[in-house]
């Protein structure tokens, strides 16, 4: 075997990933003791987990060739929503919270269905589709809540999902998991996850190898809202109240997280689990600057800083495989 086809292989097995993720760790224990704290690590599983559900339909998304900048704004609607099904039903309990919940996921497959749409059918670019669907989305939350958080949500709901913890394990994180292993799953097994690949790599010979491209376009911009909206019922459930101000870099942060994990900008091509970590390797970041009290607006900084890194790193891997 060529060191090419090593050096290929090696990359695509997410091995960069896996030297980053143990890399960064070390770093952050090393520069901050408190990192290893047990209600640190739980934190950062915690918020891992906010950033992995997303970055999943996000690279589901660029599999198929295009990208999703709404999905900060999803979620955020779906918080919203939750927060006010949730306040107008003050008196429900148990089976009842899940009306609330099945709303706010609606609400992001209604957006992930108007994305794909139109990406899909009138041949519009990702990029301006849902950069259009982020000001709308978002401006029309900001406009109903006017900048004011939504009290009213469930305690019980906030217990259980938000704060409370199974087997020593925060509930949002099992979820993580049970989503990222679903995404395995359908890329490996089924004829849908093939079919995303197959419209990511050319377009034209999918369709005419009788792939419904249209279908799969749709399909996989209405997981990446429902993905989206399930994170803003998550993070509602941890914050207590819905909020239209988040989101706000959650488009960049789930981009950054599928090129770090290996998702091709070009399309067909990623894994979820090489995603999972690196969404892993960005939590860790953003917690050792948190703990070092590293000011917000430099975090920004060096979220961006990755991304061009990891943008630079697909653009040298992709001209190599040309020259192959």
């Amino acid at each position: 075997m060529s060191p090419d086809t090593l050096r290929r292989r090696f990359v695509e097995t997410g091995g960069i990933v896996i030297l980053l993720l143990v890399a960064v760790a070390a770093a952050a224990a090393i520069i901050e003791p408190r990192f290893l704290n047990r209600l640190n690590i739980l934190n950062v599983l915690r918020n891992f987990s906010f950033l992995a559900v997303p970055a999943i339909g996000q690279m589901i998304v660029m599999t198929t060739g295009g990208f999703d900048l709404s999905v900060g704004a999803t979620m955020a609607l779906a918080s919203v929503v939750t927060a006010a099904a949730m306040a107008a039903m003050p008196d429900a309990h148990g089976l009842q919270l899940l009306v609330p919940v099945a709303l706010a996921l609606a609400s992001g497959a209604c957006v992930g269905l108007v994305n794909g749409t139109l990406v899909a059918r009138l041949s519009l670019s990702p990029f301006m589709v849902t950069l259009a669907s982020l000001s709308i989305v978002a401006g029309l939350t900001l406009y109903y809540t006017q900048g004011i958080p939504i009290y009213g949500v469930s305690d019980a709901f906030v217990y259980a999902m938000g704060r409370g913890q199974v087997l020593g394990l925060p509930p949002v994180l099992l979820l993580a998991i049970a989503m990222i292993a679903i995404a395995i799953i359908l890329q490996r097994r089924t004829a849908l996850g093939r079919h995303f690949y197959a419209v990511g790599g050319n377009v034209g010979a999918a369709r005419l190898s009788g792939v419904r491209t249209h279908r799969v376009l749709i399909t996989a911009y209405v997981l990446s809202g429902l993905l989206a909206a399930l994170t803003g019922v998550l993070i509602t459930a941890r914050i207590g109240s819905g909020q239209s101000t988040i989101g706000g870099t959650l488009g960049l942060e789930t981009i950054a997280a599928a090129v770090i994990g290996g998702v091709s900008l070009r399309g067909g091509s990623g894994r979820a689990e090489n995603v999972a970590m690196a969404a892993l390797c960005l939590a860790i970041i953003a917690n050792a600057m948190n703990l070092t009290q590293i000011d917000s607006k430099f975090q920004t900084l060096v979220l961006g800083s990755v991304l061009i890194g990891a943008l630079a790193f697909d653009r040298i891997v992709q001209g190599r495989r040309a020259n192959v």
